[in-house]
């Protein structure tokens, strides 16, 4: 199989890299401190959701009823604790594979864009060494509804000037092929829960495995 398209947008956590361990890490120390349960099955169910749906989805577990002011303090607590937690990713949590499959897209005169919930995204970037090099960004700062509501790969496209035709998407999470999907865009599934999800278009195994599919 081979796509002729002229843009490939990725998201970012779960694709690009792996920010999984910071984003539990925070929310965990969050919902200890509120005296509320939280492990890793309730974390897999924030994969791909904005923060304050993310936020919500860990409220569940209370019995206890906040107002917005306090919900909005707690996600910016527990985004000062992941961004803290950031900073101790560098350069070397881009693998070889991630990074020369860029190169080689690029080589190939293929648009490279990201498509995002997270608000952090252009501070990750920066901290692996990829800040400058994407020829569009969209990110949590963009949007208004997060996947899978399409509209932050709609974005990305048009930041662009591509139509959504023209694209393929690379998501780990079965909400962003979704959201994919209702961009009218190509979703290619990577690892997580969007692999063999029943929605995506083609499923990959490696990252590199666009090499093979992307002319």
């Amino acid at each position: 199989m081979q796509l002729k398209k002229k843009t490939v947008i990725f998201d970012l956590d779960g694709v690009i890299c792996f920010t999984d361990k910071f984003h539990y890490q925070a929310w965990k120390a969050l919902a200890d401190r509120l005296g509320i349960y939280f492990d890793e099955v309730i974390n897999n169910r924030l994969r791909g959701v904005s923060r304050m749906a993310s936020l919500d989805i860990i409220l569940e577990q209370s019995d206890k009823e906040y107002t917005q002011e306090e919900k909005n303090a707690f996600a910016a607590e527990k985004n000062d604790t992941y961004r803290e937690l950031l900073k101790n990713m560098n350069p070397a949590d881009l693998t070889d594979e991630v990074r020369d499959t860029l190169v080689e897209l690029r080589s190939r005169g293929y648009k490279l864009t990201i498509g995002s919930s997270s608000k952090n995204t252009k501070f990750i970037l920066e901290q692996i060494g990829l800040g400058d090099f994407f020829d569009a960004i969209a990110d949590g700062t963009d949007i208004t509804h997060s996947k899978p509501d399409p509209e932050v790969f709609l974005i990305s496209a048009q930041k662009i000037g591509v139509a959504p035709g023209d694209c393929v998407v690379v998501e780990d999470a079965k909400s962003g092929i979704q959201a994919a999907k209702a961009a009218g865009m190509t979703a290619l599934a990577l690892l997580g829960d969007a692999k063999d999800c029943g929605l995506e278009d083609y499923n990959l195994t490696t990252f590199s495995d666009l090499l093979n599919i992307l002319p």
